[in-house]
C-alpha cells in the first residue's frame, strides 16, 4: 500500500515536470546562424576525429600489408 502512495505522489509530479513550458523568447537571426555554425564545426570535428584516429592507421597498415605481399611475391617468383 505504501509504494503505491509514492507512485501516486511521483507520477503526477513527474508528468508535470516532463510537460514542455513555453520559453518566451527570441532567438535571433545571428544567434541562428551561430548555432548552425557551431553545430556544423561539431560534426565536421567528429568527421576529422574518425579521419585523423582511425583512416589513417588503417590506410597505413594496409599499404604496408599490400607491400609485404607484393614483396613475397616477387621473391617467391624471383626464386623460381
Amino acid at each position: 500500500m505504501r509504494k503505491s502512495a509514492l507512485f501516486n505522489a511521483l507520477f503526477p509530479a513527474a508528468f508535470l515536470l516532463a510537460l514542455p513550458a513555453p520559453a518566451l523568447a527570441y532567438i535571433g537571426p545571428g544567434a541562428g546562424l551561430g548555432a548552425i555554425s557551431a553545430l556544423i564545426a561539431v560534426v565536421i570535428a567528429i568527421v576529422l576525429i574518425f579521419v585523423g584516429f582511425i583512416w589513417f592507421p588503417l590506410r597505413r597498415m594496409m599499404r604496408k600489408r599490400r607491400a609485404r605481399t607484393v614483396q613475397t611475391q616477387t621473391s617467391d617468383a624471383g626464386e623460381s
